[in-house]
């Protein structure tokens, strides 16, 4: 690995790239957040640059809050869009390699087949016009890197929905769950490798490349706390409900498979099946 600056390195995936990179020898690595580099700061970005030899920037850095960002859609487009510009064209001027995180958001969910990276995208809320307009910038920078669109991202670290139902479960007898929303989990130390894996092929990448990746499988949000409780030994009833009876501010895409054929036969990169990670991270919370 090349010298690398991680931006958003307190969030999940920031946290997994740094337990990979600690065992990475010669590895120079630069962790930083919004406390030590504020990338909506086209200035300070260029700057950071200046000062420490960078080759690659991975971009883990992004605002999250699906149901807020209807109504703070100024906050949704400075961090997911403009502030990816601002990486864009600093990578673009310094010949940096820069690894940008997206979303299933990006697509409605009216399909009954898993989306390939060339399927037109048509966002159904703030947060997935905001993540689709920083890939869009991103593309139009002329720098070179990926762009890896991922889906229902949780790990050991910060909030998630698998560490919720844990503790949900714990607390109370029964839980509702929604079961027609289908897609696929990925846990962020499975998405850490298979960026680190990518960045390894760096030199062979021209322009701009956008992969999809997730765990393997398909499953509902209900299957998926089902599975997690059950791993756990938690005594708790799951029940399937329907998205209508559980609504929320921002719309969800029914249906958010990846196809996954693209990243694994042209790069290589290995990707796990979700039961196993699942069960991997639910034994390591509940030590």
């Amino acid at each position: 690995m090349k010298s690398t600056l991680i931006t958003g390195a307190h969030g999940q995936l920031g946290r997994c790239l740094q337990d990979l990179l600690k065992t990475q020898d010669g590895c120079q690595v630069y962790c930083t957040d919004v406390d030590t580099l504020d990338i909506c700061d086209a200035g300070q970005i260029e700057r950071f640059v200046e000062a420490h030899p960078v080759d690659i920037i991975i971009n883990a850095a992004a605002y999250t809050a699906v149901d807020k960002a209807e109504d703070d859609q100024e906050a949704a487009y400075r961090i997911n869009r403009d502030a990816v510009r601002n990486l864009a064209e600093v990578a673009q001027r310094h010949h940096l390699f820069l690894v940008h995180i997206s979303t299933d958001y990006v697509f409605d969910g009216h399909t009954n087949s898993p989306y390939k990276e060339e399927d037109t995208p048509r966002p159904c809320s703030v947060y997935g016009s905001s993540k689709l307009a920083g890939e869009e910038t991103m593309r139009e920078s002329g720098c070179r890197g990926v762009i890896i669109r991922t889906s229902w991202l949780y790990s050991e670290y910060g909030h998630n929905f698998v560490k919720t139902m844990l503790q949900l479960g714990k607390e109370r007898e029964s839980l509702s769950v929604v079961y027609d929303q289908l897609g696929a989990p990925t846990y962020a130390g499975d998405l850490a490798h298979a960026i680190l894996s990518l960045c390894e092929q760096a030199d062979t990448i021209k322009g701009v490349e956008t992969l999809h990746f997730s765990n393997e499988g398909s499953i509902s949000w209900f299957e998926f706390a089902k599975t997690a409780l059950e791993i756990a030994g938690i005594s708790c009833t799951v029940r399937p409900i329907l998205t209508s009876e559980y609504p929320t501010k921002a719309e969800r895409p029914p249906f958010s498979l990846f196809n996954l054929g693209k990243i694994k036969n042209k790069y290589g990169v290995k990707v796990p099946y979700w039961r196993d990670s699942l069960r991997l991270i639910v034994n390591k919370l509940s030590k």
